[in-house]
């Protein structure tokens, strides 16, 4: 039985990684389904144009954009915050096309509080100090995706569940980590020099929820996680904020079938689809 969309004032999600291997668009697709928001925030990393040129985009992503087409007609404020791996877009900053609009970063006054959302990159010194041991790790996360899909078939063979190999090597790592990291120390620092009372970003892949202490005050921290292994978002109903993790209602989501997965167009074909879609939506 399907359940009832919910209704939401805003939903910000963050790291689709369309256009990979690792993006469980699926899911995703699941979602932006079964919510109904205002605003709907896409927090940055939505679309990799760091691994674009390999002219992958199967049908399930391509999906995902028309299910975000669907929803501006609808009515739903789309803001999309640029990140490190769709900088290209950067230099759209503050286009607005109807209910879609492109900005680096977002600031809301809300239920008596002050929102900072930003993708959060520009907290992160690798990205800045050595951009090519960024560009590096995230060939390697490609390639450790590819291993991840061989084994998940072998475990699908043997009767087994999938799993996500990065992502127990990170929770292993980060599981009851209670020191914030530099990232977060970075972040809180420029939060309360704003005053600041809620900070939304993305970017580390990691979902949580707490709160950034020092003695010039605290700020209440969310990292909205991401569609490559947590599916979390941040949420608000009645300016109350949380973290949902979502739950899809198909096992086998990760399975590719011949019609879907392998559809690979190339780039005149995509952008074409898009553009028919943008169209519709009336934004041409």
């Amino acid at each position: 039985m399907q359940e009832a969309i919910r209704k939401l004032d805003i939903s910000v999600i963050s790291d689709v990684h369309l256009a990979t291997l690792a993006s469980k668009a699926k899911p995703l697709l699941q979602y932006l389904k079964s919510i109904q928001p205002q605003t709907l925030v896409l927090n940055g990393d939505i679309i990799d144009s760091w691994r674009f040129s390999r002219n992958y985009f199967p049908k399930a992503h391509l999906k995902v954009i028309r299910q975000l087409v669907k929803m501006i007609e609808k009515g739903v404020q789309i803001v999309y915050i640029t990140g490190n791996h769709d900088d290209v877009f950067r230099k759209f900053n503050n286009t607005r096309l109807g209910n879609f609009s492109i900005v680096n970063q977002l600031e809301l006054n809300q239920a008596n509080q002050k929102v900072w959302i930003f993708h959060g990159d520009v907290f992160d010194h690798i990205i800045h100090h050595s951009p090519w041991l960024a560009k590096f790790g995230a060939a390697a996360y490609g390639l450790l995706t590819v291993f991840n899909k061989m084994v998940n078939r072998v475990l699908r063979a043997f009767g087994g569940a999938d799993m996500i190999l990065y992502k127990s090597m990170k929770d292993r790592i980060l599981k009851e980590k209670k020191v914030l990291t530099n990232f977060e120390k970075a972040i809180g620092r420029a939060a309360l020099s704003k005053n600041i009372d809620l900070v939304i970003c993305g970017h580390t892949h990691i979902p949580v929820d707490k709160t950034i202490s020092s003695e010039n005050g605290q700020v209440r921290y969310i990292n909205c996680g991401d569609w490559v292994e947590h599916f979390s978002a941040a949420e608000c109903l009645d300016g109350n904020w949380s973290l949902n993790y979502f739950k899809s209602d198909d096992e086998d989501e990760d399975i590719e079938s011949p019609t879907d997965e392998l559809y690979i167009p190339d780039k005149k074909q995509l952008y074409r689809s898009i553009l028919e879609e943008m169209k519709v939506a009336g934004f041409f």
